[in-house]
């Protein structure tokens, strides 16, 4: 036993890091220019190029990706010369960017040739100061420049009297600054540290956005499995133990008919006749048309939010997984040790439930692991219609404005949960068949 489950815990890691690379590098690809989707088309080349720099998009793609997977502070550190640490801002609480020097924490930034150190007070602020002797000269071209950490949490290198121009985007219009660094660091402590960069949609860390996120499609998606996993497994069995009967044929059409109807159409039918037809006959009603979140925890607070995303996950799921349990427990009641088992007088309830329900679930455990992931990463189209904010509809729309580090952390998220469930399906095995535990 000890040597399947080390077998599948490698093979595990070895798949993350493949669809890892993968994934990066298909969606670095296939992603375009997301320089045009933030400046608009309306952007001039020297202002996308500006901002391609900015995000660091003008380092190799092998870089990018071990920045994007084990983090760039790292190598920011050797360049800054400083220990690189974050401390939440007292404003959001999100982390922002320091240099540790002499027990401060210091940011730069040059103000017409003139380079200062901003100093973190303890309630947050900063104050200005002259940043001092601290420029270094290039042995090679003899500039003096110096590396540090801006105030958008890059470690960036300015060039003593070449300052670059540097296009920001404001409610205003575009704005040309010309002491702007000749190169930049996105800093971030890689995906395998829980922090996947900034969002280049929303302009702050992925993490902030994205965890909320998890968290509300993890409750819908627990919600509709607590739902949907003991009922079809248990109609699977009914159906199953009375083959060509009424109730199999009720349960398999009926099964087979919810299954059949994609998502869209099941939610838009449940919206109108449960979350509009019914309010206005019943107008408590605890079906809502749709999940609209007037704060962080109202799915804690309103649990009827849930009702109709999971009625509606509850029908397409709930006709195949019992589908397939009906299958495997036919499958099953024919065997020669059932048969055996009944004719020697053995309570027909204790076979059932004793020897054939434990063998027949051995092809359902396999289904029911796989539709844990689409409960999970697949809810896009059912998050979608009830306006949900859950993982699904947040990938849908970075994937729409392209911002790749939203999309790149969340379909992890989603594969690291593929990988585990499929661990979770090897270690049933071993409780379910115990020759598997000395294989």
């Amino acid at each position: 036993m000890a040597r399947f489950l080390t077998r599948s815990v490698i093979s595990t890691i070895v798949t993350m890091i493949l669809v890892s690379a993968a994934l990066f590098f298909m969606i670095e690809i296939g992603s375009g220019d997301i320089t045009v989707k933030i400046l608009g088309i309306e952007s001039t080349p020297e202002q996308r190029a500006s901002y391609r720099a900015q995000l660091g998009l003008d380092a190799p793609s092998w870089r990018r990706y071990l920045d994007w997977g084990i983090g760039s502070d790292w190598r920011a550190e050797r360049l800054v010369g400083h220990e690189l640490v974050t401390v939440p801002n007292p404003q959001n609480n999100e982390p922002e960017w320091w240099a540790e020097v002499n027990g401060e924490l210091l940011r730069w930034e040059l103000d017409e040739g003139e380079l200062y150190a901003l100093v973190r007070q303890e309630n947050g602020t900063s104050v200005r100061q002259p940043a001092g002797d601290v420029w270094q000269v290039d042995p090679e071209t003899g500039n003096e420049f110096f590396w540090g950490v801006n105030r958008n949490n890059k470690a960036v290198k300015w060039v003593r009297g070449e300052g670059a121009e540097v296009w920001l985007r404001t409610t205003a219009g575009f704005r040309r600054e010309g002491d702007g660094p000749q190169q930049y660091i996105p800093l971030r402590k890689g995906l395998l540290r829980g922090d996947a960069g900034e969002s280049l949609q929303f302009g702050r860390p992925v993490s902030s956005i994205l965890w909320p996120r998890v968290r509300n499609t993890a409750v819908l998606a627990g919600v509709a499995f607590i739902v949907v996993m003991p009922l079809a497994l248990v109609l699977g069995v009914l159906a199953g133990i009375n083959e060509g009967k009424f109730i199999d044929r009720l349960i398999s059409i009926t099964s087979l008919g919810a299954t059949a109807t994609p998502e869209f159409v099941t939610g838009i039918f449940l919206i109108i006749t449960l979350g509009i037809w019914l309010r206005q006959v019943w107008p408590d009603s605890p079906f809502k048309a749709t999940a609209i979140f007037t704060s962080p925890d109202a799915i804690f607070q309103d649990p009827t939010l849930l009702a109709l995303p999971v009625l509606t996950l509850t029908a397409v799921e709930l006709g195949y997984i019992a589908r397939m349990t009906r299958a495997s427990m036919v499958e099953v009641m024919g065997t020669a040790y059932i048969r055996t088992a009944i004719i020697k007088g053995m309570p027909y309830r204790r076979v059932v439930l004793r020897h054939a329900v434990r063998n027949a679930l051995m092809a359902p455990i396999t289904i029911i692991m796989l539709h844990v992931n689409w409960l999970v990463g697949g809810v896009v189209v059912v998050e979608v219609i009830f306006g949900f904010p859950g993982l699904g509809s947040y990938i849908y729309n970075a994937a729409i404005f392209g911002d790749f580090n939203a999309v790149e952390a969340a379909a992890m998220i989603t594969v690291g949960l593929a990988v585990t469930t499929r661990l979770l399906g090897d270690l049933a095995y071993t409780f379910l068949n115990p020759r598997i535990r000395y294989a």
